[in-house]
């Protein structure tokens, strides 16, 4: 098997392909290593995928699209060890009967496991508590905080991110509404979910936590309307895409005190310093962390490989993403 790996040489190389996975990815047949520090230009990786069978592709790679694969007759199968495939797929690549596997759903776990953290560290007040003993001071006689148990929580989109996180949740005996696609209300009834409104979800849900993706659709789709039916005291969560959200509309009901929210994405990234989100006490900021976290991604790398091997034997692959799937990933 030819192999072409087109991750540059730097941490995010060591961290997803660390020498016993390089080791694995060389077992499998004949690699070749992309040995700079930039990602190939169009016309080398064009140059690159000639007689390739099998590409490894991570973030940043170029559009895998006709200018790009008119002479990899040999291509097989592409195993990005990104999440998304949106801004690498095409329809030529599809056309042409290539295969997609992805790390998606390796980092939706992880991620769903940052949105529990957020979540308790939030209720807690976790990042307050630790300021406060740092320096120097101990709760007051009157403080408050919460937890998690028996909570609402409404999520919004109901895709694996979700799915997972509904799987976390489960011991700590939440109600769960979500909204969603017409198509995810069978999986929300697997789930043992509520189907709701997006109005209901902001106006009876305690805590909120979105999971759609970027696209057209949902650019500002929480907008100033729905922010104003948070009630008081709730908690909104965001590890989707920051453009999701009304950003300025945030802000502003932010500041009223109404309510907190534990931000991991933002519309411009890295979050500008003249940001007010930067000086409210009601918002945890994280620099778009949720996952996967860094010792995942060596897992991301070994599932793919798995899926390789798996397709060589002709068998189902674990982590394929078809062109239907990938329609509604983030871009």
């Amino acid at each position: 098997m030819r192999i072409l790996v087109t991750i540059p040489e730097g941490p995010v190389k060591e961290t997803f392909i660390p020498p016993q996975v390089a080791e694995s990815i060389r077992d499998m047949g004949e690699a070749t290593w992309n040995e700079t520090c930039v990602q190939f230009s169009p016309k080398e990786l064009r140059d690159k995928l000639v007689n390739t069978e099998v590409c490894i592709t991570g973030w940043g790679c170029p559009r895998l699209d006709e200018s790009i694969l008119e002479n990899a007759s040999d291509l097989k199968l592409v195993a990005h060890t990104g999440g998304t495939v949106a801004p690498i797929v095409s329809d030529y690549l599809y056309n042409k009967g290539i295969k997609v596997i992805s790390g998606n759903q390796i980092y939706a776990e992880s991620v769903a496991e940052g949105v529990l953290a957020y979540m308790l560290s939030s209720l807690r007040d976790i990042p307050y508590f630790n300021s406060e003993v740092q320096n120097g001071r101990w709760k007051a006689e009157k403080y408050h905080n919460e937890g998690l148990l028996d909570q609402s929580v409404g999520l919004v989109g109901f895709g694996m991110v979700a799915k997972f996180l509904v799987e976390l949740l489960r011991p700590f005996r939440v109600k769960i509404k979500a909204y969603g696609k017409p198509a995810d209300e069978a999986a929300m009834y697997e789930y043992g979910v509520e189907k709701a409104s997006l109005e209901e979800i902001f106006s009876s849900c305690r805590i909120i936590s979105l999971h759609v993706p970027k696209k057209p659709d949902t650019y500002h789709m929480i907008d100033k309307r729905l922010l104003e039916m948070i009630s008081e005291g709730s908690l909104l969560v965001n590890t989707a895409r920051g453009s999701v959200i009304d950003e300025a509309a945030m802000e502003d009901e932010l500041q009223k005190g109404r309510f907190k929210a534990a931000l991991d994405v933002f519309e411009t990234e890295p979050l500008p310093p003249e940001s007010k989100l930067r000086n409210l006490q009601n918002v945890i900021l994280i620099p778009h962390m949720a996952g996967p976290t860094i010792d995942r991604r060596k897992y991301v790398t070994l599932g793919l490989i798995r899926d390789i091997k798996q397709y060589n034997k002709g068998e189902r692959l674990a982590y394929e993403i078809s062109r239907e799937y990938a329609a509604f990933m983030t871009e």
